[in-house]
């Protein structure tokens, strides 16, 4: 809502407001109609552009200040006057005259616009500030600062410095970084940033270096720090604190600088059983301190719904409270006051306050309420110096530039100008105060000195830890490898035996065995399938931990990919005697844009918690639309059954890794309780949350919420699986793997397709095949001695300019994926252990796709057919490359001529032109459309017709020249010794 300032208000209180402009300590000007006439120029304005009040009042403001021309004023003031919009500017570049000479300055402006009740823009209200040594200061200070930072960041070894009592991290080096990951730490205290280092005798050791002033040396200190999957890891570590002092012999800040000997010092104590003691001790801290921090986050939840509660009630009456004050306020002082960036203060004869600003409000941290009617004087340390300035203020009529130090958390230094105000019988009845933060003018020569020894003391340092630094760097480095590489082992040194044990269990079974046997292998299907489930789900979870699970934007039909999912346990739920029951809401829109892989994983574990758990019964899917704008729809999905039902305190800790609702769920019913924790992990990136319903022999209802964009995009085609059974012969299949046991096995399955298959043990072997053999397409392991698969594929595309099929096959799923397989110029990937339909798929689809390219290709249209010209020379090469040698000597002329003669409209000539290249289109077969082209460009020449011969010319010169291309390729076939047609 605009603000409206009433010409009666104006008038009957002009006195008291002249009164309080003219002596308020910052600068105001009022400009009145669209020629901007001064209307007031207070006396701290005249200071800033050195005129009088008698040159400035009742002229326009650019024949009073013409330097402001071209500065961009006229275009900020003609915004206010059109927009009615406040407009603040922060430091302003201006050049200001002074003395008839043009300085540069920076300056802070509040442009406010003035409006009539009935809404009309009467004139702008502007304050400016001037803030040229300020700006130039913290400039200089900055350009210290850099360099002083610049040496510790490159510093060897970590270095950090620690500000105040609370240890706040100001500087951290990039060694420093590195130790504790990616958290953020600069402007964090220490206990913040690291919490798991409190409680280790840190913060004890920080504050007597703190409070003494003494440094400290720790050699092989140990410590228990958490790494990047939020584990706590024993280190160790050699550093120094040492205190930092300012001007005033105080210390402000610790420097603490040092490097890693973690290794070092477990090459020393190295001992096994030693090992195996630490760790259990470390579990079972680690177990403690969680269950504590879960317990105190849980008491702490319950603490906050009361205080929301108590502070909403709080809220409501401060609103009523100051709306009914905002009601007895003159809005017209109130802008007034507003327009000041500085905190402002009124007080009445009794130094009581009776108004502040946003300024004062925000510089104190209180309200308002809180604020009005108490005395001004409680708000600065030196109570006798503000208890002076009152007593100046009211006795001089004014106060400049006076020094007090402000209470608003921080150590503020303010200089505080005030004068006196009086109502309409000159009367005194209060005094206006605006203090200006001058802190950082007096912090820049303080930290100038500081910065200068704390540069001396930091190169001392640098030089020092220089040598130590070099051999931690690397063994550090080595840790970080070591660690990146564990997860990638364990899933490709698991998967690589079980998609050997699950492949041929496959095999056997389609063979003729005993009914016994039978049972006895899919048992190990069974087991083996179980076992891959739960490394996914470790795996997975793993990826969410460390913030590497990648959430995809695709266009999907959402009604498809739910049919999709119940298909999935159809039979599941038949075997069970139990009945599957599908709602979906129609009016959800057709296709939406999201993830429907991840999607399909969370429906499919609930479902499969369901099925599980539900002896009788039913199992419901229900999808519904909550809401539905222009750009997003909203949609709930609920998983219900009839099940066994989950105790009310169990129902929050199933959502925990490891946990189950009793403790004979995993013996009765098998699982790892990852299930519903990967559910709510996958969730909440997307802005969804998990939420469950349950009673006891009754059943359970898991629902959540997720908002999918809406898109006019068609929907992403899923490939369907096809039929093993499908008769699809005929293909040639390279296998590059290096275990003999996965040969063997791909070779089985691939037998069983009815594909012929080859066996390269190593990547250089393949490329010697491919250069040899034609293959149809190239199944790629990637872990492979000699070349690995990457290597492989790349010299494939690059050296080969191959663009066979390649279809990578991993057991290492944690940090392959497709854009990786894809950068390299693979097509697809599989995980091992392989599922064979859709490998079977895989295979049909892309040699079927290959093979339409080529087709495509060796259908591209031609401008030439040699048929007639085979006729007539009877296929005699010599004479038929000796007509097409004429063909290309005549034509490039002819071309010339024709497109020379219609330059120069010389019409005879395109004619004759045109005419001679019209022959040699039926003996090098070329369409006779082009010959009808080249007769009607004859046309046109002979009634000299402009529109459109220039295009036909062009075709006609494009058909020649690429009929000349293919022809050159021709003739090179038939020089070539022993060409046989």
């Amino acid at each position: 809502m605009e603000t409206v300032f009433p010409r009666e208000v104006l008038k009957k209180n002009e006195h008291q407001f002249r009164n309080l402009v003219e002596k308020a300590p910052v600068a105001i000007c009022v400009l009145r109609g669209k020629d901007y006439l001064i209307e007031v120029f207070n006396e701290a304005m005249t200071e800033i552009w050195d005129i009088t009040l008698e040159q400035a009042l009742n002229k326009p403001v650019f024949e009073v200040l013409p330097e402001l021309i071209g500065q961009g004023f006229e275009e900020i003031l003609g915004n206010v006057y059109i927009s009615g919009q406040r407009f603040v500017t922060q430091e302003l570049p201006i050049s200001l005259m002074r003395q008839g000479t043009l300085r540069k300055a920076f300056v802070k402006f509040v442009f406010e616009p003035i409006h009539e009740t009935n809404g009309s823009i009467t004139g702008i209200i502007a304050v400016a500030h001037e803030i040229t040594e300020q700006v130039a200061g913290r400039k200089k200070m900055e350009a210290q600062s850099t360099v002083i930072r610049d040496l510790l960041m490159t510093a060897p070894g970590f270095v950090c410095t620690l500000i105040g009592p609370d240890h706040v991290y100001d500087l951290v080096n990039k060694e420093y970084q590195s130790i504790f990951g990616k958290r953020q730490l600069e402007g964090k205290p220490i206990w913040e940033a690291l919490p798991e280092l409190k409680g280790q005798g840190f913060e004890i050791v920080l504050d007597r270096v703190y409070e003494t002033g003494e440094p400290y040396v720790g050699i092989e200190m140990p410590a228990y720090m958490a790494n990047d999957e939020g584990e706590l890891v024993l280190r160790y570590f050699n550093y120094s604190y040492q205190p930092l002092y300012d001007e005033d012999k105080q210390v402000y800040a610790i420097l603490a600088f040092g490097y890693e000997v973690t290794e070092q010092v477990i090459a020393k104590n190295r001992n096994l059983e030693s090992e195996q003691l630490r760790s259990k001790e470390l579990e079972e801290k680690v177990t403690e301190r969680t269950y504590e921090l879960n317990k105190l986050n849980y008491e702490l939840g319950q603490k906050n719904k009361s205080f929301e509660q108590v502070n909403k009630l709080l809220l409501q009456k401060q609103q009523e409270l100051e709306e009914s004050q905002k009601k007895q306020l003159s809005e017209y002082s109130r802008r007034l006051i507003e327009a000041t960036l500085d905190p402002l203060i009124t007080i009445d004869l009794d130094g009581n306050i009776t108004d502040v600003n946003k300024a004062m409000i925000e510089a104190t941290d209180k309200k308002r309420t809180q604020l009005v009617g108490t005395n001004f004087i409680d708000y600065f340390i030196e109570k006798d110096k503000a208890q002076d300035v009152y007593e100046q203020v009211f006795a001089k009529g004014s106060v400049i530039n006076y020094s007090l130090t402000i209470i608003d958390g921080v150590v503020t230094n303010v200089l505080v100008n005030a004068s006196v105000f009086k109502n309409e019988e000159d009367k005194v009845i209060g005094a206006v105060l605006v203090t200006r933060d001058v802190t950082e003018l007096k912090q820049i020569e303080k930290e100038l000195t500081e910065a200068k020894k704390f540069a001396e003391q930091a190169t001392e340092i640098a030089v020092e830890a220089q040598s130590k630094a070099e051999s931690s760097t690397q063994i550090a480095e080595n840790a970080v490898k070591a660690k990146q590489q564990f997860l990638s082992n364990m899933s490709h040194e698991i998967r690589t035996p079980m998609n050997a044990i699950i492949g041929f269990t496959k095999v056997l079974l389609r063979t003729e065995i005993t009914t016994k046997q039978k049972e006895y292998l899919t048992a190990i299907k069974l087991s083996g399938d179980s076992l891959i489930v739960l490394i996914n789900d470790i795996l997975d979870l793993a990826k969410v931990d460390a913030g590497k699970m990648t959430f995809e934007q695709n266009p999907f039909k959402l009604s498809a990919s739910i049919a999709a999912v119940s298909n999935l346990f159809e039979i599941k739920v038949q075997e069970k005697n139990l009945t599957l029951v599908k709602e979906y809401d129609h009016s959800i829109p057709e296709v939406l844009v999201g993830d429907p892989v991840r999607l399909h994983q969370i429906i499919l574990n609930l479902l499969s918690n369901a099925v599980k758990f539900t002896a009788k019964g039913k199992i419901t899917l229900a999808v519904r639309l909550l809401e539905d704008d222009d750009e997003l729809a909203t949609i709930e999905f609920a998983v219900s059954d009839t099940g066994m039902g989950i105790p009310e305190d169990k129902q929050e800790t199933i959502f925990e890794n490891f946990q189950q609702a009793s403790s004979d769920t995993a013996r009765l019913f098998g699982g790892t309780g990852l299930g519903l924790a990967i559910v709510k992990q996958l969730l909440e990136p997307q802005g969804g949350r998990i939420n469950v319903k349950s009673k006891i022999d009754e059943g359970s209802t898991f629902s959540f919420v997720l908002s999918f964009q809406k898109t006019k995009a068609e929907a992403q085609l899923i490939a369907e699986i096809m039929d093993l059974d499908a008769e699809i012969k005929n293909i040639k299949v390279l296998v590059v793997e290096d275990i003999e046991l996965n040969q063997l096995l791909m070779k089985t399955i691939l037998d069983d397709f009815g594909f012929e298959s080859d066996i390269a043990s190593n990547g250089k072997l393949a490329i010697e095949k491919l250069k040899s053999t034609d293959y149809d397409i190239v199944l790629m392991d990637l872990q492979m001695p000699v070349m690995n698969g990457f290597e492989t594929t790349e010299y494939i595309r690059q050296k080969m300019n191959s663009n066979i099929p390649i279809i990578a096959l991993t057991a290492d799923v944690t940090t392959v994926d497709g854009d990786k397989c894809k950068a390299v110029g693979m097509n697809d990937y599989l995980a091992k252990p392989l599922d064979e339909r859709l490998l079977f798929s895989k295979i049909v689809g892309m040699v079927t796709e290959s093979a339409m390219v080529k087709l495509n290709e060796s259908k591209k249209a031609r401008y030439i057919d040699l048929k007639y010209l085979n006729q007539r020379t009877k296929s005699n090469p010599k004479l038929m490359a000796e007509m097409i040698t004429l063909y290309l000597e005549q034509t490039p002329q002819l071309i010339t001529s024709m497109k020379e003669s219609l330059e120069q409209k010389d019409w005879k000539m395109l004619q004759s032109s045109v005419h001679k290249i019209i022959p040699s289109f039926s003996i090098m077969g070329i369409n006779p459309d082009f010959e009808n082209l080249a007769i009607k460009i004859q046309e046109y020449a002979t009634q000299q017709l402009i529109d459109g011969i220039q295009d036909m010319v062009l075709q006609l010169e494009n058909v020649c020249l690429q009929a000349c291309k293919e022809l050159e390729e021709e003739l090179t076939k038939l020089k070539t010794p022993n060409h046989v047609k």
